[in-house]
């Protein structure tokens, strides 16, 4: 079972248009913000927290919630937010991934890639 919690309406909605239209129609999406909506839930087997935040609370929160054996998966693309993913990596141990995206656009008559921020990805799975 995966639960998403988004504070904003719009983006909860796209949460479930695109895990409907990608095959993950197990998906919950709660709309709220984390911890606080965290906490109303049930043991979630798997967490995904995305990479803008930098609060430690929130990161804190799905390391204790999540059940023995589940995943939790956190992006940053914010230097703080990284900082807080190395520091679990240190502690915890876990997979830590840095992905790098570049799309063609136009250079004159040209193309060239323009590169999107890079994201670190901290995986983890709850001994």
């Amino acid at each position: 079972r995966t639960v998403a919690i988004e504070a904003d309406p719009i983006r909860a909605a796209r949460i479930g248009r695109n895990a409907a239209a990608c095959g993950v129609p197990g998906l919950v999406v709660v709309e709220g913000s984390a911890p606080k909506a965290l906490a109303k839930l049930d043991t979630p087997d798997a967490i995904f927290i995305g990479g803008g935040g930098s609060d430690a609370g929130v990161l804190n929160a799905a390391i204790k919630a999540l059940r023995i054996g589940g995943r939790l998966v956190a992006n940053a693309v914010t230097l703080e937010m990284e900082t807080l993913l190395l520091a679990r990596h240190v502690s915890l141990g876990g997979d830590l991934t840095r992905i790098n995206i570049s799309r063609a656009s136009p250079v004159g008559a040209m193309q060239a890639w323009r590169p999107a921020m890079p994201v670190t990805q901290w995986s983890w799975v709850k001994p």
